[in-house]
C-alpha cells in the first residue's frame, strides 16, 4: 500500500514524519492507501522552498504569471473527468457532482488569468504642483491554505489562483480524509510551467497546521471549516503577525413564502439539501414555511422525492447521492437524528435505516436521505451544522418570523427566499444579515469574479475569498508621490507639506 505524500519544490517528497493515517473509500469502507502525517520539520522544508522562489516569482511580469495558469485552466479542462474521479474516490460525492466541483473551482482559475487587469495600480497627475501620486499592489510573500473535507479541489481552487496570480508563493495543507487531488494539481501546476518551490504540499493534521501557524516565514494564511478551528486560525495566525482568512461553519434556511412556486422550492431544497449528501458549507439544511398550510403542502411535495433518492456508489452514473466521508461522520449525523428526535421533532423521513444493497458496497458510509418536521430553534438539529442528509423544518407564520428566526443564529452564512412578489424578495436580500443570498437560488455561491463569505461566525477576518476581496487578501498596496527637481535650488522646509 502506498504512502501518499508531500509534494515540495516540484516533486513528491515523504518527509520527516514517519506518523501516518488511513485514507478510506467511504462507497465501499475500505482503506486504500495512507497518507504521510507531517512534521514540524516538514513545514521547514515546505516554508523555505516557498521563501527561496518568491523574489523571482514576485517580479515575474503578471502577464507570464497569468499564462502559466491559463496552460494550467487548460489541462483541468481536458483531464476534469480524471480529477473527479479521485474526489469521488476519496470523498463519496458522485462523479457528476465531483465534476461539478472542478468546474467551480476551474472558474477561480479562469479569474486569476485576468492578473494583468486586476493588479493595475491608480496614477494621479498633479496632486500638488509638479507632483504625482501612483499606487500599486504588491505581493506578501509565503501563503498558505488550509483546505476541508468536502471540497479537495474547488476550495484550494478559491485561494491558490489568486495568491499565486498575484505573486505570493503558496503551501497547501489539505484535508488528510481527502489528500490525493492536492498532489494531482501539483503536478498539473509544475507541467503548465510553475517554477519549483513557487506551489507545495504539505499532508498532515494539526501537528502541520500549528507548525505552519507558528511559523515566522508564513506571511497569511487561508482556512475553511468549522467555526470552532476558524477561531483557532484566526486568533493563533493574528497573534502570530499573520494576515488571516478564515471561514467557518454555516446553518443555511430557505423561507418559502406562501405566494412561492411550490415545485421550484421543493426540488431546489431536494439539490440543495442532499446534494453531496449534506457536506457542503452552503447546503440548505434548514426550509421556513411560512403558514402551516405552506409547510404542509410543501413536505407534501418533498415526501415522494426524498423516499425516491438513488443512493448508491460513486461510480454509478444513477446515483444521487454517495455516502458520506468516514464512518465517524456518518454516525455523528446519525447521532443528531437521534438527538432530534428525543428533542420532539418529527421524524418525517428517516434515513438512519438505510441499507445499501449493492454487492460490494454493503459496508460504505451510507445514510438516507432524512426529514424532520416540527423542530425549533432550542434544538440542536437547529443550532448545530449537522454537515449531513437532513433537512429540518421550522414553521413561521409571518415574513418577519422567518427573518427574525435567521437572524437568531449565530451563522450567517448564506440564505435564501422563495417568492414571487419582487417587494419581499427586495425587501430580504436588504434587510437579512447574513453575507450570501439568493432569491429563488437555493445555493448562492458567488460566481469567481465576486467574492465568497458569510458573516458573524460564519467568518474570522476582513476579507472574503476569490473575486476582488481574495486580490487585497493576498496583496498590499504601495504608494509613491513623486516630485522631480526643476533645476532650481530651495532652501530646507520645516512645515508639514502640504503638496498644494
Amino acid at each position: 500500500m502506498n504512502d501518499i505524500a508531500h509534494y515540495i519544490n516540484g516533486s513528491a517528497l515523504s518527509g520527516d514524519s514517519s506518523r501516518t493515517q488511513p485514507v478510506y473509500d467511504p462507497a465501499t469502507g475500505e482503506t486504500e492507501k495512507n497518507v504521510v502525517l507531517g512534521s514540524a520539520a516538514d513545514v521547514d522544508t515546505a516554508v523555505a522552498a516557498a521563501k527561496a522562489a518568491w523574489p523571482a516569482w514576485s517580479k515575474t511580469p503578471a502577464l507570464r504569471r497569468a499564462r502559466v495558469l491559463d496552460r494550467f485552466k487548460s489541462i483541468l479542462w481536458e483531464r476534469a473527468d480524471e480529477l473527479a474521479g479521485i474526489l469521488a474516490s476519496e470523498h463519496g460525492k458522485t462523479h457528476e457532482d465531483a465534476l461539478g466541483e472542478v468546474t467551480r473551482g476551474l472558474e477561480v482559475v479562469e479569474f486569476a488569468t485576468s492578473a494583468p487587469s486586476f493588479l493595475k495600480g491608480d496614477f494621479s497627475e498633479n496632486v500638488g504642483t509638479g507632483v504625482d501620486s501612483h499606487n500599486i499592489r504588491q505581493s506578501l510573500g509565503v501563503c498558505v491554505g488550509i483546505t476541508p473535507f468536502n471540497f479537495p479541489a474547488m476550495v484550494p481552487m478559491w485561494m491558490f489562483p489568486v495568491s499565486l496570480a498575484c505573486g505570493n508563493t503558496f503551501i497547501l495543507k489539505p484535508s488528510e480524509r481527502v489528500p490525493s487531488a492536492s498532489l494531482k494539481m501539483a503536478e498539473w501546476l509544475t507541467e503548465a510551467g510553475l517554477p519549483d518551490g513557487v506551489f507545495n504540499v504539505v499532508q498532515g493534521d494539526k501537528e502541520a497546521v500549528d507548525a505552519l501557524l507558528n511559523h515566522r516565514d508564513v506571511k497569511a494564511i487561508s482556512f475553511v471549516g468549522s467555526t470552532p478551528i476558524a477561531k483557532y486560525i484566526y486568533t493563533t495566525g493574528t497573534s502570530n503577525g499573520k494576515r488571516v482568512q478564515a471561514l467557518g461553519g454555516a446553518k443555511n434556511h430557505a423561507i418559502i413564502m406562501p405566494d412561492a412556486d411550490l415545485d421550484m422550492a421543493a426540488n431546489a431544497l431536494m439539490g440543495a439539501a442532499y446534494g453531496s449528501a449534506g457536506e457542503r458549507c452552503m447546503a440548505i439544511s434548514v426550509a421556513v414555511p411560512v403558514t402551516d398550510a405552506v409547510a404542509d403542502a410543501l413536505i407534501e411535495k418533498l415526501i415522494p422525492k426524498i423516499e425516491a433518492l438513488r443512493i448508491g456508489p460513486t461510480g454509478d452514473s444513477d446515483s444521487d447521492m454517495g455516502p458520506l466521508v468516514t464512518a465517524q461522520h456518518r454516525d455523528r449525523v446519525s447521532g443528531y437524528i437521534d438527538a432530534g428526535e428525543a428533542e420532539g421533532a418529527k421524524v418525517v423521513i428517516d434515513g438512519r435505516g438505510f441499507k445499501q444493497d449493492k454487492q460490494g458496497f454493503e459496508n460504505g458510509y451510507y445514510l438516507g436521505g432524512t426529514l424532520l418536521d416540527n423542530v425549533t430553534a432550542d434544538m440542536s438539529v437547529w443550532k448545530d451544522e449537522i454537515f449531513g442528509p437532513v433537512l429540518a423544518v421550522v414553521r413561521r407564520n409571518s415574513y418577519q418570523e422567518a427573518l427574525d428566526l435567521v437572524h437568531s443564529h449565530d451563522f450567517a452564512n448564506g440564505t435564501a427566499i422563495f417568492t414571487r412578489d419582487g417587494d419581499t424578495a427586495r425587501a430580504f436580500s436588504q434587510d437579512v444579515e447574513v453575507g450570501m443570498i439568493g432569491i429563488n437560488v437555493p445555493i448562492p455561491v458567488p460566481m469567481a469574479f465576486h467574492s465568497f463569505g458569510g458573516w458573524k461566525a460564519s467568518i474570522f477576518g476582513d476579507h472574503s475569498m476569490h473575486g476582488m476581496e481574495g486580490v487585497r487578501f493576498y496583496t498590499r498596496i504601495k504608494t509613491t508621490t513623486t516630485r522631480w527637481p526643476d533645476g532650481q535650488r530651495s532652501d530646507a522646509e520645516f512645515v508639514m507639506p502640504t503638496l498644494g
